[in-house]
C-alpha cells in the first residue's frame, strides 16, 4: 500500500464544483464507474456515481488559505496533516463519511456528506506533499451504486456549510420533551454503588431543580460491582440494591421524571448466566475490559437483543434505555459472517429497526440514548438522544463535542457528558461545567444532597437560565467559529434573540441592529468581556454572579464600537437595545 496518495496508480480529475476536482476509480476488474452531478434545493448539489465494483472517490483542492480539516472522528486533530496520517474507518456505529476543509477566515472550502451510512469506508486525508493540494480519498465497497454524496458550495462558515448539508440528509424523527429538559445521571454522583432509597431522594432533589429525566446507570444489574463487564448479559436488577425495581421505577416516575436505564446488550461477560448459551455468537478476544461483543450479524443475537431490551421496558414501567458500546461490534467487521446478513452496518440497520419498533409498541415516544462514535445521521431513525462520549469534569471537551454532534444531527437532542465538578471547589469553578453544557441539554452528575448551598443554587440558576433559553439554544441557528480553536465563542441566534457563549479572551461581536435581547456568558477566568457592539447602543437589563445573585444594574451604555462590560467569571448579562 503506497505511504502517501501521490504514490497511487495517477487517474485523470475533473472538476466538480468551487476548486474541488474529482477522480472516480473502480478496484473490481472488469467493473465500470461513472458519475453526474445536480443541482439540489438549499444550496447543495448532490454527486450520484454509477458503479459495478468496488469504488475509490478522490477529491482534490488547492490548499490556498486551508487552515484546518473537520470530520465526526475529528477528536483533537483539527488543523491540516499530511496525508500519510490522516485516516478514518466509518460505519454506521462509527462516525460518518463527512467533512469540512477551511479556511483562516473560518470559509469552507470542501464539504460534504455521504447519504447512505451503511458501507464499512475507510477515508484517507491530508496534505500531498508532493502535489501541495488537500485530498480526500475514500474507499467504499461494492454493492452501494448508486452512490450518493451531497456537497455545499462554498460557504462562509463551516457552520453554514454544515447546515446546508444536514438539510440534505435524512432526518429521524423530532425529539420528545423528555430529550429536551435538563437530567439527572446517577453515573459520576454514584458510580455503580447506586440503591433504590439513595437514588428517589436524589430524584427528588433533581425533579426540584427542573431536571425531567432521570438515567440510571451502570450498577443496577445483578453483578454491576466493581469496573469491567464481567458479569454483563443477564440485565435483571441486583434485587440487593432495587428489591421491587419496578416500584422504584413507579415512585420516580411519580415526581414527574421519566425514568431511563443503562444497559450494553451487546456486551456479554464470562459470569453472565446466559454466557454458556450465547458465548458461541460472541468475539473471541475481549472488546471491553471483561466482555466480548456480540456479532449482530446473527439471528440469534439480533433476538436476544431486541428481547432483552424490550423486557426491560415492558417489565419495569421505564420511558427508555441509554444503549450503550454499539460501536464494540465493529470487532466482527472484515471477517466471514457466521450469520444470514453479510456486513455489520447493514446488520446494526436491521437490529436497530426492530428494537426501536418493539420498544415503541410497548412505550409510545420512548426515549434512546446513543452515544459518540455512533451518533451520525444514520443513527438518527433509531434513537433521539445524542450525547458526548464520556469527559469527566472537562467542560472544554463537552462544548467541542456536543457541537461536533449538532453540525449533522438533523433530528434528536444533543446531550452533554454527565457533568461533575470538585464538589470543594468555588461555584464560579463549578459552573464551568454548565457553562461548557450550555448549548446542548445538560445531565446532571453531582450527588445533589452533599452540595454545598452555594453550589445548589449554582445549578438551581444555570437549570433555570437554560430552560428560560432553551428555544434559543436548541432550536437556533448555531455559530461556533472554526473548529481548530475549539469554539471559544458560540452564538445561537433565534428571532430578536441572541445567546453568546465566551470561554477565551476574544472579542465578542454583537450586532445590536439585529437582536433585541442578547444573553452574554462569561465562561473565562477574567471579571470582563470586550464587546464590538454594531448597529445600536445596548444597556445592561440585567446581570447575575455565577451562584445566581444578582449584581446592581448599571445605567452605562455599550457601544456602538468597543467597550467593556464588567461581568464576573461565570456570570452573566443580559443586555437590550437601549431606549
Amino acid at each position: 500500500m503506497s505511504v502517501t496518495t501521490a504514490g497511487l496508480a495517477p487517474a485523470p480529475t475533473e472538476h466538480l464544483l468551487d476548486d474541488v476536482r474529482l477522480a472516480v476509480l473502480t478496484h473490481t476488474p472488469g467493473a465500470t464507474a461513472g458519475w453526474e452531478l445536480t443541482v439540489q434545493p438549499g444550496g447543495t448539489e448532490l454527486l450520484e456515481i454509477h458503479s459495478t465494483g468496488e469504488l475509490e472517490i478522490r477529491l482534490s483542492v488547492p490548499l490556498g488559505d486551508a487552515v484546518g480539516f473537520w470530520h465526526p472522528d475529528a477528536q483533537w486533530t483539527r488543523t491540516l496533516v499530511a496525508d500519510w496520517a490522516g485516516l478514518a474507518s466509518v460505519s454506521l456505529v462509527s462516525g460518518a463519511v463527512a467533512a469540512c476543509l477551511y479556511d483562516s477566515r473560518g470559509a469552507s472550502m470542501l464539504a460534504f456528506a455521504a447519504l447512505d451510512p451503511v458501507p464499512e469506508t475507510t477515508m484517507r486525508y491530508g496534505v500531498s506533499e508532493e502535489n501541495k493540494t488537500f485530498v480526500v480519498h475514500l474507499r467504499v465497497p461494492a454493492g452501494g451504486s448508486p452512490y450518493r454524496m451531497v456537497f455545499a458550495r462554498t460557504s462562509p462558515t463551516v457552520a453554514t456549510a454544515m447546515r446546508a448539508l444536514r438539510g440534505a440528509l435524512a432526518e429521524g424523527p423530532s425529539a420528545p420533551e423528555g430529550a429536551r429538559t435538563p437530567v439527572y445521571s446517577t453515573w459520576y454522583g454514584f458510580s455503580q454503588a447506586v440503591e433504590a432509597t439513595a437514588v428517589e431522594a436524589e430524584a427528588a432533589l433533581a425533579a426540584g431543580l427542573g431536571c425531567g429525566t432521570i438515567i440510571l446507570d451502570d450498577g443496577w444489574q445483578e453483578l454491576g460491582n466493581g469496573r469491567g463487564y464481567r458479569g454483563v448479559g443477564d440485565w435483571r436488577p441486583d434485587t440487593s440494591k432495587f428489591p421491587d425495581f419496578a416500584g422504584h421505577v413507579a415512585r420516580v416516575r411519580d415526581m414527574g421524571l421519566e425514568y431511563v436505564v443503562w444497559v450494553a446488550p451487546l456486551l456479554l461477560g464470562p459470569e453472565a448466566e446466559c454466557f454458556p448459551a450465547l458465548s458461541a455468537y460472541a468475539s473471541k478476544e475481549w472488546a471491553v475490559p471483561g466482555a466480548h461483543a456480540l456479532d449482530p450479524r446473527i439471528p440469534q443475537v439480533r433476538a436476544h437483543v431486541v428481547e432483552t431490551c424490550a423486557r426491560l421496558v415492558r417489565n419495569y414501567g421505564l420511558d427508555g434505555l441509554k444503549i450503550d458500546f454499539l460501536d464494540q461490534a465493529m470487532v466482527h467487521a472484515g471477517t466471514p459472517s457466521p450469520g444470514d446478513i453479510a456486513d455489520v452496518g447493514t446488520a446494526m440497520r436491521a437490529l436497530l429497526a426492530e428494537l426501536v419498533a418493539e420498544i415503541e409498541a410497548i412505550r409510545p415516544g420512548a426515549l434512546i440514548e446513543f452515544r459518540q462514535p455512533y451518533v451520525g445521521p444514520g443513527m438518527t431513525p433509531f434513537c433521539n438522544m445524542l450525547r458526548a462520549t464520556d469527559c469527566p469534569a472537562d467542560a472544554v471537551a463537552n462544548r467541542v463535542r456536543t457541537i461536533d454532534i449538532a453540525f449533522l444531527a438533523g433530528a434528536g437532542a444533543v446531550h452533554a457528558d454527565m457533568l461533575m465538578w470538585d464538589p470543594a471547589a468555588p461555584a464560579h469553578t463549578a459552573a464551568r461545567q454548565l457553562i461548557g453544557a450550555l448549548h446542548s441539554v445538560p445531565q446532571i452528575s453531582a450527588r445533589l444532597g452533599e452540595l454545598s448551598g452555594e453550589h445548589r443554587r449554582m445549578v438551581a440558576f444555570w437549570l433555570a437560565r437554560w430552560r428560560e433559553l432553551r428555544p434559543v439554544l436548541l432550536d437556533g441557528e448555531v455559530e461556533p467559529g472554526r473548529p481548530d480553536e475549539l469554539y471559544p465563542v458560540v452564538s445561537a441566534a433565534l428571532g430578536e434573540e441572541c445567546v453568546i457563549s465566551v470561554t477565551a479572551d476574544r472579542v465578542v461581536s454583537i450586532d445590536a441592529a439585529r437582536f433585541r435581547k442578547v444573553t452574554v456568558v462569561n465562561g473565562t477566568a477574567s471579571d470582563r468581556l470586550v464587546l464590538e457592539v454594531g448597529g445600536a447602543t445596548l444597556s445592561v437589563a440585567r446581570a447575575f454572579r455565577a451562584d445566581g445573585s444578582r449584581i446592581e444594574a448599571s445605567e452605562r451604555r455599550l457601544g456602538p464600537g468597543l467597550c467593556v462590560l464588567d461581568v464576573p467569571p461565570s456570570g452573566l448579562a443580559e443586555l437590550e437595545v437601549a431606549q
